[in-house]
């Protein structure tokens, strides 16, 4: 077993763009020769596209690339330029007179942090997929440009996160994950217990505890929590079937309950796609934990290699 690239997983290439100014972006992740697919949407305050025809009944089998991006439901323009940069090289599903690139995506709230009225949009989608290659760097990059975490009690004792990836190769097998961590909570190292990022104490020294937070004003239910959820990836050169794609993406979130508190609550759109390029025959099961496995080490690595910006402390300020 040993750690490979994300973006070196057999078939998959991963580009971003991002405006650190505005503090927000895109990622993509592209399938040239497409990949089977799934999707598991367990947060209560989702932004996605193209998650229907992922479902196993329904026709499509393959899509071309997925599309993560900030800016909320106005990010999902961004998709458009990844269609555009696919169409133009000759990807996507057949209908005779084209072909129409099938381009799943899912976006992140980021508005508050940053310039809201900069959003991702078609041309840095495109830009993304220009960008696109066989590495994928981490922290202030793509999607998670302007991921934080810990906002239960607002930005001034929010701290930054970013976006992260993981991959492992056993033998011929490969199994990786990429992530942007935008949670409402915290986020913890669950081989260590450690307390990475999330809710500073009032001193702004130490982390504090999100969920403690939420138990102590339990009978409010007005929304205090804009600026969440997190949205990943997860892709394999293992041959499965859409049925088996959609529940890899469940088993993924595994990862994100080890290492997010909370995870999936309702003012976060939690978000797992799942990508299957064919070319390795393997279990499902042994696929999954290994699923679990890689997102949650992605979802530390979103934060462990953030950098500071916007004036919010990242995990480095607290060592």
């Amino acid at each position: 077993m040993r750690e490979i690239d994300f973006a070196g997983i057999d078939g998959i290439e991963v580009g971003h763009a991002q405006n650190l100014a505005a503090a927000t972006g895109c990622t993509v992740v592209i399938c040239r020769e497409g990949a089977t697919a799934g999707v598991d949407v367990r947060g209560g305050a989702p932004g996605t596209r193209e998650t229907d025809l992922l479902n196993p009944v329904n026709l499509v089998q393959k899509i071309f690339a997925v599309m993560l991006a900030g800016g909320s439901a106005f990010g999902l323009d961004a998709a458009a330029g990844v269609m555009q940069y696919l169409e133009e090289r000759a990807i996507g599903f057949d209908v005779g007179v084209t072909r129409v690139p099938i381009v799943s995506g899912a976006v992140l709230f980021d508005l508050t942090f940053g310039d809201w009225r900069i959003r991702p949009d078609k041309a840095m989608g495109y830009e993304a997929c220009r960008n696109a290659g066989r590495s994928c760097p981490q922290g202030n990059v793509g999607a998670g440009t302007g991921a934080t975490v810990g906002k239960i009690l607002g930005m001034n004792r929010a701290m930054k996160s970013g976006l992260g990836m993981y991959a492992l190769e056993i033998d011929r097998l490969q199994v990786g994950a990429l992530v942007a961590v935008n949670c409402l909570g915290d986020v913890i190292d669950p081989q260590t217990g450690e307390k990475l990022a999330g809710l500073l104490s009032e001193d702004g020294r130490t982390p504090a505890d999100t969920e403690e937070a939420m138990i102590a004003v339990y009978a409010e239910k007005k929304n205090l929590f804009a600026g969440n959820t997190t949205i990943g990836v997860v892709a394999t050169n293992a041959a499965l079937e859409k049925a088996q794609a959609a529940k890899l993406a469940s088993m993924a979130h595994n990862g994100y309950a080890r290492t997010m508190r909370p995870a999936h609550s309702m003012v976060d759109g939690d978000t797992i796609f799942a990508l299957a390029t064919g070319l390795v025959e393997a279990d499902l099961s042994t696929v999954g934990l290994l699923a679990a496995r890689v997102m949650e080490r992605a979802v530390v690595n979103a934060v462990r290699n953030t950098s500071s910006l916007g004036g919010l402390k990242c995990f480095a300020d607290l060592k």
